[in-house]
């Protein structure tokens, strides 16, 4: 009885410690453990995150003036040679030291454009051209209007008036023209046009030799002029007759 006893004490001190050892241990394992982290809220989430700002449009760069000068020999080979009777001389790309953007300033927008430029003159009687090819939009004769003023004041033309100059015809194509001025030589005269990729200006003391040139380059046709319908005569009335004996 003794034995059964004792050895009944010793289990239940044996269970007793065996479960506050399991206790002691729960209670680490529930300290040293990191809590796991709630799933985020979407909508928590896409606020917390700034979106990346949305790029501003970057505007496309006007057209600048062009200061140097790219040998262009197929605008060069439009000048003639002769005009009037007049030898034309047709200046070497590099021997003269104007530029594109030399001129550019009497053309405004259109001169901006400017890609290359080709000179020639007659020395007696004295007469220059510049001839200009044009990037981007094809130019017409009309598009120089506003340029007009400015486009004499480079060749020499004292005051920025548009009044004198006037829309004339050449060898069946349009151009700006405009005559002497008290700042000139006697008999000069100016004219400004343009063909698609083309801008010319050019200057003389001869008209005659002026009007060559012109008739030798490209240019636009100037609008024919719509007819005046005339009356048929079938159609007008005629007065009926008078019966004879009538009172």
């Amino acid at each position: 009885m003794t034995f059964s006893r004792l050895a009944s004490l010793r289990l239940a001190g044996a269970a007793s410690v065996a479960l506050a050892a399991a206790v002691a241990l729960g209670s680490c394992s529930t300290a040293d453990a990191t809590p796991s982290p709630l799933p985020s809220d979407p909508a928590s989430s896409a606020t917390a995150t700034p979106r990346p700002a949305t790029p501003e449009p970057t505007p496309t760069p006007e057209p600048t003036p062009r200061f140097t000068n790219e040998p262009d020999d197929e605008l060069a080979a439009l000048i003639p040679l002769e005009a009037g009777g007049a030898t034309v001389v047709v200046a070497p790309f590099d021997e003269f030291a104007l530029t594109p953007g030399d001129i550019a300033i009497a053309y405004g927008e259109i001169g901006n454009r400017f890609a290359s430029l080709a000179l020639a003159y007659v020395s007696a009687p004295r007469t220059t051209l510049y001839a200009m090819r044009v990037d981007g939009e094809p130019v017409s004769t009309d598009d120089l209007e506003p340029h007009l003023a400015t486009a004499g004041r480079y060749v020499g033309i004292a005051g920025l008036h548009r009044e004198p100059w006037e829309m004339t015809t050449v060898g069946g194509n349009e151009a700006w023209s405009r005559p002497e001025d008290n700042a000139t030589a006697l008999g000069t005269h100016i004219y400004t046009w343009a063909s698609g990729e083309f801008v010319f200006l050019l200057i003389g003391v001869d008209d005659t030799i002026n009007r060559a040139i012109i008739q030798q380059l490209p240019g636009e046709p100037a609008p024919t002029p719509t007819p005046v319908p005339t009356a048929d005569p079938s159609d007008a009335e005629v007065p009926s007759a008078t019966p004879s004996g009538s009172p």
